[in-house]
């Protein structure tokens, strides 16, 4: 099954023809080195040129951010290599460099070394704390050098492509190649390593229309990619997903799977002969240079592949690595403040024999699924063991750990909890997407049908785009999500079962009053999930809400995107984690949401019991709850602010109170306000 990757234009510039690209590690920004002697530094945020640096007559070849000392390096065709400071737009040192074209400049990842290859057949190792000092001349080719790389996992080490057609591995201080890479037909123009898992692979790509991955440990040819109709001219090794990329002269950027290595995707965006390729480690864009201009992409979601057991305990995927965290052994003499990362030890559980796209504990946290490339597997939870595994699109749990899954959109499987297939369901529309919880959702692109899980009847059919569906714990409500707002419906269980008993034919909608809608809020939700009868998610501008009885209450504004993973009762917090897989803790307290819940249901003496056990920093939180509700004079009574109390005394014309706050904060502005309430209501003499 094949990777579903989105992919999605981010920027597109027209230019000269484009020779090199490269991506800023913190700044929005795009380096492009143009055939005519330019450099470019795009934003793509604001899609606009923010600095350009007339290099030479001649066409630069190559150039590099260096975020350590605020530089740009470039290697042009005039024999020179350039160091410009990119904030104070000045040339830091220019000099010559070989004897012929520069093809490529590479930048030691923490040594201030950069290494330079060109058509003189040299590879050179400068050293900037030295005055950029020549400390090592490489000399092994037998043709123009076209792209020197260093290795991630061993930057000691580096490679070197070749149009002599072959591929050499180096080390700093020796002379001579440790060994040669011979295998294409034509000449190499370009090389990367893998940075992801263990494997000692790098891939080449040559005028012989090929790419070619090999392991360096045995020196072997392990896959070659055919498909392109010209010469490759890029090639990379996604640092984030399991995809290769190669560019070629025939205007196409190819995605392969680098496991399976079949071909994912074909990009062509129209701007003739691809040149180069820039990504970054960290990020999920990618940046590719053309005759015709740059395109940024992005692929793939940024959300962590992560999940938490109602014991505190996180799961998550880092490429094939499964790690576990617990946020229970935080030690209780840390203080934990909100919106702090939480120091957790990451413990390693084992890996993954496929790449997961998504992870879920099933109700009772005894078992994680995993999905992606087309498959799922269930492994234990503690020990990582694999249970069962199977083809799917998309995996669904039931509330009572029963589970279903999409084959194709025109067959869903149900399973019992012992793993056996229980029931085949062949919709009689298009299922693009399911859903699991208290009962089986199955959704069309314009509706939602729900089913009972025992006998997969239908129970309602609601006309609605559904992004997502986040049932309570109870299973009484649900909240759906759409692409602009979100309902949130009550699940009428005794209408349900008296409709199942009766045994009369399902029509096409199923049960009218199995679901009654209660709120419509209109705000899109990224990920939610419920703490008793309230919904607490996050919306498109990263704000922390949470919903009781149809009212939202902004509990804090995120700083970054941060993704909702539980709420663990006994500490009253609420935990979400970032795309860094940084855990963060938030308090919410859920004697507050009972109260307010109460007090929505209108039912004020058990809110009043629920009130003493709530600090009393919050109550004037709960008065401005109460007065949004009308309830002025229960809001009067709990206000613990003078300015707010004065307000509302003022309010409800209560003026022994205002008066008594007044002397108290001996305002004069409140005396006046108290003094023209009181020629309003005739009570000048009180």
């Amino acid at each position: 099954m094949p990777l579903r990757l989105e992919i999605k234009r981010k920027f597109a510039q027209r230019s000269e023809r484009v020779k090199s690209v490269d991506l800023h590690p913190t700044e929005p920004w795009i380096l492009a080195s143009l055939y005519s002697g330019t450099l470019c530094i795009w934003d793509y945020q604001t899609q606009t040129m923010v600095k350009s640096f007339e290099v030479s007559e001649l066409p630069v070849r190559s150039a590099k951010f260096v975020s350590r000392k605020q530089w740009v390096v470039a290697g042009a065709d005039d024999m020179f290599i350039r160091v410009y400071n990119y904030n104070t737009m000045d040339k830091i040192k220019v000099f010559e460099a070989h004897t012929d074209y520069i093809r490529c400049v590479a930048v030691h990842p923490t040594l201030p070394y950069m290494l330079s290859s060109s058509d003189d057949m040299l590879i050179k190792l400068w050293d900037w704390d030295k005055g950029w000092m020549c400390t090592q001349i490489f000399e092994g080719h037998s043709h123009y050098v076209m792209q020197v790389t260093f290795n991630p996992k061993d930057t000691n080490t580096f490679a070197s492509a070749s149009l002599d057609r072959t591929t050499k591995i180096w080390s700093l201080g020796s002379p001579d190649p440790n060994f040669t890479l011979d295998g294409h037909q034509k000449g190499v123009n370009c090389v990367d390593y893998f940075t992801g898992g263990d494997r000692p692979y790098l891939i080449t790509g040559s005028d012989d229309s090929t790419a070619k991955v090999w392991d360096y440990q045995t020196k072997s040819c392990v896959q070659t990619l055919e498909g392109h109709t010209h010469n490759i001219s890029a090639v990379c090794f996604h640092p984030e997903l399991p995809i290769i990329i190669t560019g070629s002269e025939d205007g196409t950027v190819r995605i392969w799977h680098s496991t399976t290595y079949r071909l994912e995707n074909t990009l062509n965006y129209g701007l003739e002969r691809v040149w180069a390729v820039g990504y970054m480690k960290g990020s999920r864009r990618m940046v590719i240079g053309y005759d015709e201009g740059t395109i940024m992409i992005k692929m793939g979601r940024e959300v962590p592949v992560a999940s938490m057991d109602a014991s505190g305990k996180i799961i998550w995927a880092k490429h094939n690595e499964i790690q576990t965290v617990n946020i229970k052994t935080v030690g209780a003499n840390f203080e934990a403040t909100d919106g702090e990362r939480l120091p957790l030890a990451v413990k390693e559980l084992g890996s993954c024999d496929l790449y997961p796209q998504n992870l879920k504990h099933n109700p009772n946290g005894r078992f994680v699924v995993v999905c992606g490339d087309g498959e799922y597997i269930i492994y234990t939870a503690l020990a990582w063991r694999n249970r069962s595994f199977g083809s799917a699109l998309e995996f669904a749990w039931s509330s009572e750990g029963e589970y279903a899954i999409r084959e194709s959109t025109s067959r869903i499987k149900i399973f019992n909890k012992s793993f056996q297939e229980k029931k085949t369901i062949r919709p009689t529309f298009s299922a693009e997407r399911i859903f699991g919880g208290v009962l089986l959702a199955m959704c069309s692109s314009d509706f939602i049908c729900f089913y009972d899980w025992a006998d997969c009847r239908l129970i309602r059919r609601i006309d609605v785009t559904v992004k997502n569906v986040y049932w309570a714990d109870s299973g009484d409500l649900v909240a759906i999500a759409s692409d602009t707002s979100f309902y949130i419906l009550k699940y009428n269980r005794d209408v349900v079962a008296a409709y199942l008993e009766g045994g009369k034919p399902a029509d096409e909608e199923g049960a009218e009053d199995a679901f009654e809608l209660l709120h419509e809020v209109n705000e899109r939700v990224r990920t939610g999930i419920w703490v008793g009868d309230c919904f607490i998610y996050n919306n498109s501008s990263w704000r922390l809400n949470y919903c009781v009885g149809g009212e939202v209450t902004t509990m804090y504004h995120l700083d970054r995107p941060m993704y909702l993973m539980g709420y663990l009762a006994n500490q009253s917090r609420v935990y979400l984690i970032d795309k860094e897989f940084n855990v963060i803790g938030y308090t919410l307290l859920l004697s507050l949401i009972e109260y307010k819940t109460l007090v929505m249901r209108g039912d004020l003496e058990s809110a009043n019991e629920i009130l003493p056990s709530i600090p009393k920093t919050q109550y004037n939180s709960v008065a401005h709850f109460l007065e949004s509700r009308g309830m002025l004079e229960e809001a009067l009574e709990i206000a613990t602010d003078a300015d707010y109390k004065f307000d509302l005394a003022v309010q409800l014309g209560k003026l022994e109170i205002a008066k008594a706050i007044a002397v108290e904060a001996q305002s004069e502005s409140k005396w006046k306000q108290l003094g023209e309430l009181a020629m309003s209501t005739g009570k000048v003499g009180s």
